[in-house]
């Protein structure tokens, strides 16, 4: 892709973010700025993780921090043809087969530290202070290892070849994407690894930029294999990779591309399924797909802000039709609502729509689709959140607005978490390391200028 010619504009010229990290401009290596933003980074979600989490000493089942908690436990104890078989009434193993790998490593690291953290049945509602902070370490670990890399590598690549951005204006949009309080909030406050699954998804967004197609596949399997979540971006993914292998027929098609994007897919998905099919048979993908796809629980999932829970107000969608037929109802809408952006990312390939393109996608997944919940309105965040690198102040606001909309269709699940102290922090934090709050200082400055006449 060819680089923009326009100069680049620096949008985040008055907010607090440009103030704090303009001073390292002249540096030749901008590694002492990124290594700033990082370290805030850790500690704004460490703070975070200091208040309680989900399900806090609400027995019996307790929340997400004991589901997680308790597959670590499952994990190391059972044997592998057991982990999406077991106590399924209590918090069952229902993610795909990567995070049950990481829920092992991450369990057989913590039952070195202690073992009675994942004593398997006994540590049921275990809830000590060391067991939280080994937790809330993991949850940031998680995010390192994974999704602030992918962040980096995107903002690096769009300063080189789209928005000509220099390497410290590259490094505040970076850190802008990295305050995004929603996911802060979710991951290491309510407590999920929703990073790990952005992050598999943006290294396969990064990997498409450089043309790398095998490892954009890959990493996208990956992300799905994490969370199947991940599949809200795949309509965009496999129609851009479908484009550049066969589109135009007349010239660009390129049968050794895509038999690589197949093999490489194929074998990814292998590699996550082939320790269970080796343990079990191959009944044990039936089951990881029941646990994986919980079609049973219904339409949409308590107060989350999308098109049926907006609309069941008025209309009693659950009352009217039956679950099948909302099954077809819901996914009806969800292709109409992504059949644009798959379309033009098939005819037009281009990488500055990638971003677009994976909006549009989640976001018809998220307003339409059937059993969304209030937490995946991360999915069409992430795309959203990259927009950030557009140098066009319109994208910048409708960003912030849209952040600051998520963030507020999330309290209800926060303030059962008990996080209001947290959740307020962020919001005000993300928006004045935006700049969004300097109307306050200039409204400070005629109220003083008027009491001085």
């Amino acid at each position: 892709m060819a680089s923009n010619k326009e100069p680049f504009v620096n949008l985040f010229k008055s907010s607090p973010l440009n103030d704090f990290l303009i001073p390292f401009r002249k540096a030749q290596n901008q590694w002492v700025a990124r290594y700033i933003i990082i370290l805030f980074a850790v500690i704004v979600r460490t703070a975070v993780g200091l208040g309680s989490y989900s399900g806090e000493a609400t027995p019996p089942m307790f929340g997400d921090f004991e589901a997680q908690r308790h597959w670590l436990e499952i994990t190391i104890h059972l044997p592998i043809s057991n982990w999406y078989y077991y106590d399924l009434q209590y918090w069952g193993l229902d993610y795909p087969p990567l995070t049950a790998f990481h829920s092992y490593i991450l369990g057989y690291i913590g039952s070195f530290i202690e073992s009675s953290w994942f004593a398997l049945d006994a540590s049921r509602g275990f809830e000590s202070a060391d067991l939280k902070t080994f937790m809330r370490i993991t949850a940031i670990a998680s995010e390192l290892v994974i999704y602030i890399p992918a962040i980096m590598m995107y903002t690096k690549w769009m300063g080189r070849y789209y928005n000509n951005a220099p390497s410290i204006d590259q490094t505040i949009i970076a850190a802008a994407i990295l305050f995004q309080p929603s996911l802060i909030i979710i991951d290491h406050g309510h407590f999920q690894y929703n990073s790990v699954m952005l992050g598999f998804s943006l290294m396969s967004v990064v990997y498409l930029l450089h043309d790398y197609y095998a490892m954009a596949s890959i990493f996208f399997v990956l992300s799905i294999g994490f969370k199947q979540m991940a599949l809200y971006y795949s309509p965009v993914i496999f129609f851009y990779l479908l484009s550049v292998s066969i589109w135009p027929l007349s010239t660009n098609f390129n049968i050794l591309r895509l038999i690589t994007i197949g093999v490489a897919t194929i074998s990814t998905f292998i590699f996550l399924f082939a320790p269970f099919i080796y343990a079990g048979g191959i009944e044990q993908i039936y089951q990881i797909l029941f646990r994986v796809f919980p079609f049973g629980r219904g339409l949409f999932e308590d107060k989350v802000a999308n098109f049926w829970c907006a609309t069941n107000i008025i209309i009693k969608y659950r009352e009217l039709f039956t679950t099948d037929q909302l099954k077809k109802l819901s996914l009806l809408l969800t292709l109409i609502g992504m059949a644009p952006s798959c379309i033009a990312v098939f005819f037009k390939p281009k990488k500055n729509l990638l971003a677009w393109c994976l909006i549009a996608t989640s976001m018809s997944f998220y307003l339409f689709s059937f059993q969304v919940h209030e937490k995946s309105i991360l999915l069409p965040l992430m795309p959203i959140s990259l927009l950030l690198n557009e140098v066009n102040a319109d994208v910048i606001s409708m960003v912030c607005w849209i952040s600051n909309i998520a963030l507020f269709s999330m309290w209800p699940l926060i303030k059962r978490d008990g996080l209001w102290l947290q959740y307020a922090v962020l919001a005000v934090m993300s928006n004045w390391l935006m700049g969004n709050l300097s109307w306050i200082r200039k409204f400070v400055s005629l109220l003083a200028t008027y009491k001085l006449t």
